[in-house]
C-alpha cells in the first residue's frame, strides 16, 4: 500500500510527488506527463505567464525552467513569450528529474477502500493508498455554451481539443470567447489561411499591458510590484499569498476567484488579431443547428437585434467549470458525499485535503478555495509544499474514521471543516 497515490502529472501532480518523494513518502504517479500541454494545446503557442513564474515545484528549487533551459542551450527572459513546446519539454525533463518513475496509465476509478483507497488503472489493474492527491488539470472542466452542447464533435469543439489546427485550413471557423484562448487560437487561424472570426459576450476585447521591466528603481517596484500572476499589488496578493486568502470569508473567495484576472488577450498577440480577423461583440449564441455545409447560429446582444450566421465549424474556447459532479474519476459514491461550496466546487481545507478525510485536491478545482493563481502553474509550488504537508499530517494521524461501504453513502466521521 503506497502512503500517497497522485493521480494525474500535469505541472501540480508532478510539484506534488517531488515534494512527496523527498519527504520520504512511499509515492506512486500516474497519468501522462504533461499530457494537457502535449496533446490539447495547438503547435504554435507560447505561454502567457513570465518564464520566471512557470516553474514545477521541487524542494531545493534545482529543476527550475531557467536551469533547463541553461542545460539546453535556450532562453527565457522576461517579456518574451516562451513556446508552449519548450515548456512541455521542460515538464518532461522536470519528470526524468525530480519525480519517482510516473506510470503513464490513466486512472478510471478511485473509490474508498480499506485503510484508505483503491485505484483502478485502464487496463483493470488495483492499486491501493493510505491517501490520493487528485490533480487532474483542467480537461475534465471543459465548458461548452448550452445552445452547442447537442451538436456533433464535427461542428463545435473545445479549443481543448485540438493539439493542431491544419485540418481547418481553407475552412470557415467561428471561435466563441474573448480570452487568450480564443484570441490566439484565431490568430493561428488567419495565419494558415483559415477564414476566421471571433464571436464574444463582451463588449471589447481586453488586452494585456507589456509587463514593467523585470529590474527597476525600488519606488518603481513598490508602485507596481511583479507577481506571478502579472503586476500590481492585487495580483501579488492572489498570487504571491494564497494561504491569507484562504482566510478571507467563503462568500468573498468565490467572488473572487470568478472575477479576477478575466478574460484578455497577451499583449503579443494582439496585432495579430487586430486589422487580421473579423471579430463580433457583444452578441451571444441563442440557437445552433446544423446546415448543409456546417452551422447556422443565431446571435442577439444588447441593443441589437438578432443576427444569423453561417459557419462551417465552431470552436468554443469558453473556458473551464470546475464542479464535483466532473470530478472524474472519483467513484459516484465518493463524489456523493464530498462538500462543495457556492460555485459547485468541493470545498477544502488549509492543506488541500477534502471533506472526505485522506482525499486531498489541487489544481484549478481549488481556485475558489486559495484563489486565482491556482488557475496556473505558478500556484503549483504553494500547492505543493502545503499539501504534502497536510498528507504527511493525514498519516501520522492513522486512519480516518469510517469509510463509505459499498452501495451507500455515508457522511464519514471526524471530517475536517474548510
Amino acid at each position: 500500500m503506497y502512503d500517497l497515490l497522485v493521480v494525474g502529472a500535469g505541472p501540480y501532480g508532478l510539484s506534488i510527488a517531488s515534494h512527496a518523494a523527498a519527504a520520504g513518502l512511499g509515492v506512486r504517479v500516474l497519468g501522462r506527463p504533461m499530457a494537457s500541454w502535449r496533446d490539447h494545446m495547438p503547435r504554435g503557442m507560447f505561454l502567457k505567464s513570465e518564464p520566471w513564474a512557470s516553474n514545477l515545484s521541487d524542494p531545493q528549487g534545482r529543476w527550475r525552467l531557467d536551469a533547463f533551459c541553461a542545460h539546453h542551450g535556450l532562453t527565457a527572459r522576461h517579456a518574451e513569450p516562451l513556446p508552449l513546446e519548450v515548456f512541455a519539454e521542460y515538464g518532461l525533463w522536470f519528470a526524468r528529474n525530480a519525480v519517482p518513475p510516473v506510470d503513464e496509465r490513466t486512472v478510471t476509478r478511485v473509490a474508498p477502500g480499506p485503510g484508505g483507497f483503491t485505484a483502478v488503472t485502464e487496463d483493470g489493474e488495483t492499486l491501493t493508498a493510505r491517501t490520493v492527491a487528485l490533480a487532474v488539470g483542467v480537461l475534465p472542466f471543459t465548458e461548452i455554451p448550452a445552445p452547442l452542447r447537442h451538436l456533433s464533435p464535427a461542428l463545435v469543439t473545445h479549443s481543448s481539443h485540438h493539439a493542431g489546427l491544419d485540418h481547418f485550413r481553407g475552412q470557415d471557423v467561428t471561435v466563441v470567447g474573448g480570452g487568450q484562448a480564443a484570441l490566439e487560437t484565431a490568430a493561428l487561424l488567419a495565419e494558415q489561411g483559415t477564414r476566421v472570426r471571433v464571436l464574444a459576450r463582451a463588449d471589447r476585447l481586453c488586452w494585456n499591458d507589456v509587463p514593467p521591466p523585470r529590474e527597476r528603481p525600488w519606488w518603481h517596484a513598490v508602485h507596481l510590484p511583479h507577481s506571478g500572476l502579472g503586476p500590481g499589488w492585487r495580483n501579488w496578493f492572489y498570487a504571491e499569498r494564497p494561504g491569507l486568502y484562504r482566510r478571507l470569508p467563503e462568500r468573498t473567495r468565490t467572488r473572487i476567484a470568478a472575477g479576477a484576472l478575466g478574460p484578455a488577450g497577451a499583449w503579443w498577440v494582439r496585432e495579430r488579431v487586430e486589422c487580421r480577423v473579423e471579430v463580433l461583440l457583444g452578441r451571444e449564441i441563442v440557437t445552433a443547428r446544423e446546415v448543409p455545409d456546417g452551422l447556422r447560429l443565431e446571435t442577439a446582444g444588447r441593443g441589437a437585434g438578432p443576427r444569423s450566421l453561417h459557419t462551417g465549424h465552431v470552436i468554443a474556447a469558453t473556458g473551464f467549470r470546475a464542479t464535483l459532479d466532473r470530478l472524474r474519476p472519483l467513484s459516484p459514491e465518493l463524489r456523493a458525499v464530498l462538500a462543495a461550496g457556492g460555485d459547485g466546487a468541493p470545498r477544502v481545507g488549509t492543506e488541500f485535503e477534502s471533506s472526505y478525510p485522506g482525499l486531498f485536491l489541487a489544481g484549478l478545482v481549488t481556485a475558489g478555495g486559495f484563489g486565482p493563481a491556482m488557475r496556473f502553474v505558478h500556484g503549483a509550488a504553494f500547492t505543493a509544499g502545503t499539501l504534502v504537508r497536510g498528507v504527511r499530517r493525514r498519516l501520522r494521524a492513522g486512519p480516518a474514521g469510517r469509510r463509505i461501504p459499498a452501495g451507500r453513502q455515508e457522511v464519514p466521521l471526524e471530517m475536517p471543516l474548510p
